[in-house]
């Protein structure tokens, strides 16, 4: 069956960095575009950063310039490498693979705090 499982997130201070991977199984990876979705306490689930199949990158304006979306199709994972880390970036974070379906990983925690 299909498995997106994500890691690499935890409790950081402003300005440190975090790198979150997620590990997909079950697709053929290469085909799909892979976003990077978060749901801050309280507020609706937002998409952070996009990869196409053919690695194109988009981003929401908050995170431009900090945040870097990228993937390796032959780990069958997407990454998010996110750099000056603010209070704001509070959230649980979901990797979604999309082609003709979509599929959902677990989530992984991120909390900016000092």
């Amino acid at each position: 069956q299909v498995q997106l499982v994500e890691s690499g997130g935890g409790l950081v201070q402003p300005g440190e960095s975090l790198r979150l991977s997620c590990a997909a199984s079950g697709i053929i990876f290469r085909s799909y575009t892979m976003d990077w979705y978060r749901q801050p306490p309280g507020k609706q689930r937002e998409l952070v950063a996009r990869i196409t199949r053919g690695g194109i990158t988009s981003y929401a304006d908050s995170v431009k310039g900090r945040f870097t979306i990228s993937r390796d199709n032959a780990k069958n994972t997407v990454y998010l490498q996110m750099n000056s880390l603010k209070p704001e970036d509070t959230a649980v974070y979901y990797c979604n693979a999309a082609f003709s379906d979509s599929f959902w990983g677990q989530g992984t925690q991120v909390t900016v705090s000092s």
